[in-house]
């Protein structure tokens, strides 16, 4: 198993702890990370437990393996800057929250293509079977069983998506191109575990989807929107699919992040959370 996590120093005292998704690798972080070290951050992208090599490996971690790691690298990132931040896609974002409710000093959060349910417009069979894969996906027989990511693979960048289409494995070095079925349980675990503490993260956190992402349904990010008990805003992006830190709007997503996680202020222990939401345009930074 190689190890493909990064970290650059930063010049302001703020790190930003930056999750990848489940299949995915520290790599995929790596253009947020970019645009947020110009802003003076630290960045860094941890590689969760049980990824970076292949699909065995990753079948024999569970959701709370994942957990442990990041909390590792909270740990040791929390001793170099004086303030932390957290942003991660998919399963990503849900880890992220549930160290936030661990470590409520975490300043901000930043969650990308919440998914609760793979129930986007190109998952017609994965949602129609999620009831049972949820009962069965960890059995014995049924555990190893895969299935391959479908095109578009998340991206409306046709550049990027035929990448994928010719060279799965060189986009994200050390990303899997199918997700076992005994990960997407965990997946379904994890995020019902983060909706049940939902009311106990008060955490100020940006939740960022698109529209049209293809795998999990603009209604992921309103159901997250209403488990959360701290300041929340949604974002809604209008150009791009599921991977939305990679794909057309990606500027879009580190402007709005780094936006965010500037003037985000934590919640008082007395207050309900209450959500906004608000146009891309109406979010872009003064800075871009």
């Amino acid at each position: 198993m190689s190890d493909h996590s990064f970290r650059v120093a930063g010049k302001t005292g703020k790190g930003a702890l930056l999750v990848h998704g489940l299949t995915g690798a520290p790599g995929e972080m790596k253009y947020l990370a970019k645009k947020l070290h110009k802003q003076g951050y630290a960045v860094y992208g941890p590689q969760l437990a049980g990824h970076g090599a292949d699909q065995e490996s990753l079948l024999h971690t569970t959701w709370r393996d994942w957990l442990d790691s990041l909390r590792e690298a909270y740990e040791s990132f929390s001793r170099e800057v004086d303030e932390v931040y957290v942003a991660g896609i998919c399963v990503g974002g849900a880890l992220g929250l549930e160290l936030a409710a661990e470590r409520p000093e975490i300043r901000a959060a930043a969650v990308y293509s919440m998914t609760f349910e793979y129930d986007g417009w190109n998952m017609p069979r994965i949602a129609v079977a999620a009831p049972v894969i949820q009962t069965v996906a960890n059995l014995p027989l049924v555990r190893n069983m895969s299935f391959e990511e479908p095109y578009p693979f998340g991206l409306k960048d046709e550049r990027l998506r035929e990448r994928v289409a010719t060279a799965p494995q060189s986009f994200i070095e050390g990303a899997l191109d199918r997700m076992p079925m005994g990960s997407l349980y965990q997946m379904y675990r994890l995020c019902r575990h983060v909706e049940r503490i939902g009311k106990d993260i008060r955490t100020p956190t940006l939740i960022l989807h698109a529209r049209e992402d293809d795998m999990s349904h603009l209604r992921n990010a309103y159901r997250l929107r209403d488990a959360l008990g701290g300041p929340v805003e949604v974002g809604v992006l209008e150009d791009c699919y599921h991977m939305i830190h990679v794909d057309k709007e990606r500027d879009l997503v580190a402007d709005w992040t780094a936006r965010f996680f500037e003037h985000a202020r934590p919640a008082p222990a007395a207050a309900s959370g209450r959500a906004s939401e608000a146009a891309p345009g109406a979010l872009k930074p003064a800075y871009v």
